[in-house]
């Protein structure tokens, strides 16, 4: 019987998933992923992921794919049942706050529902295998808007000392408006930790800002930096959505995201959450944005402004790594924001010559 390691990598076709794929199968894990490419469905074909798949089988050769629906119980339950991982990782999410108004019922059927079917399978058939869950400082609803801030020329950041790290896990996710997506991420997050703690099952929850990296499928309504380099190489104007463009994300590589994982592997905990983002080193404001992406690519942006935010949107935010550090010191931020910015770029040159004629 092989005693190879095992892994679930759920959303496997998407930004994290895959390079959760490539990165476990590097360290002689035998993955299976789970994507029905509901992207595409979310997000039209500019977000289709196919393209991901056919280079994860040309590419890794252990990869064995799955395109059952996670909002399917018994196909879910089915195959934990058969595979019975060493290890599940979980991203597959409709991701957009903007797009769950619109679709309420399948928005938390994949995100509440589809996180308690694999939680579920794994309490029943590997309750000990790390069970990693992506959720999103979208947790927080817009409660961090609330907090005194400073505007400064080009961004605006926290004016209370005691927040100079960032946003720590101990903030609070009541009395705000999260957005239909916020809700139903939180209600999965919720599940994992109760997972964790109830039935003493090794789960973490890894509250995303913005991750992001070069093989990102970004779109308007997903996908900060990788829409932003799309619309700046294409020339496309780029809409600007209140706040005066000054509003502030910390941004983290996704290869950074796997390490991290790994090291949870390593070392699990039960019902743990972190918050996972660039922190203050590689947080941005749109405005700087715009001139990351002018260094990388010697074109200035097209863009416009809305005075009209986003429903739940954060006007500042930026993760307090501090207790990543201390439960994980081996783990750091190894991508700075111009490594990242001329990553995305290469990325989407790449791309984009490959469907010209």
């Amino acid at each position: 019987m092989s005693t190879q390691l095992k892994a679930l990598v759920t959303g496997s076709c998407g930004l994290i998933g895959s390079e959760v794929v490539r990165f476990f199968s590097g360290q002689g894990f035998c993955v299976t992923g789970i994507d029905s490419n509901h992207r595409a469905a979310f997000f039209g074909p500019a977000g289709d992921t196919k393209w991901m798949l056919s280079q994860l089988k040309a590419g890794t050769p252990s990869y064995q794919h799955s395109a059952i629906d996670i909002c399917n119980r018994d196909a879910v339950l089915a195959l934990v049942r058969e595979i019975k991982p060493d290890l599940i990782v979980h991203t597959a999410a409709q991701p957009s706050h903007d797009l769950a108004a619109s679709i309420p019922f399948l928005d938390f059927e994949v995100n509440a529902l589809g996180t308690l079917h694999l939680l579920e399978a794994a309490r029943q058939y590997c309750p000990e295998s790390p069970f990693i869950h992506m959720s999103t400082n979208k947790v927080y609803g817009d409660r961090p808007n609330s907090l005194a801030l400073r505007e400064l020329d080009t961004r605006w950041d926290y004016a209370d000392a005691a927040l100079t790290h960032g946003i720590a896990e101990d903030f609070s996710i009541d009395q705000s408006t999260h957005s239909l997506f916020g809700a139903s991420k939180l209600a999965s997050d919720i599940l994992v930790q109760e997972y964790g703690r109830y039935f003493s099952m090794p789960t973490c929850c890894l509250r995303g800002g913005c991750l992001t990296g070069p093989n990102h499928s970004g779109v308007e309504l997903h996908g900060f930096l990788s829409y932003l380099m799309k619309c700046n190489i294409e020339d496309r104007q780029y809409t600007v959505f209140g706040y005066k463009g000054k509003q502030v994300r910390d941004n983290l590589h996704c290869e950074d995201v796997t390490t991290l994982m790994y090291e949870f592997w390593k070392a699990p905990r039960m019902g743990e959450v972190y918050n996972l983002g660039g922190g203050k080193n590689n947080a941005c404001s749109v405005l700087e944005a715009f001139e990351y992406a002018k260094q990388a690519t010697g074109k200035a942006m097209n863009w416009t402004y809305v005075e009209e935010n986003r429903v739940g949107d954060h006007i500042c935010y930026y993760s307090d790594l501090r207790k990543i550090q201390s439960h994980y010191p081996a783990w750091q931020v190894t991508k700075t924001l111009p490594m990242i910015f001329g990553e995305i770029a290469e990325g989407w040159d790449r791309r984009l010559l490959a469907l010209k004629p």
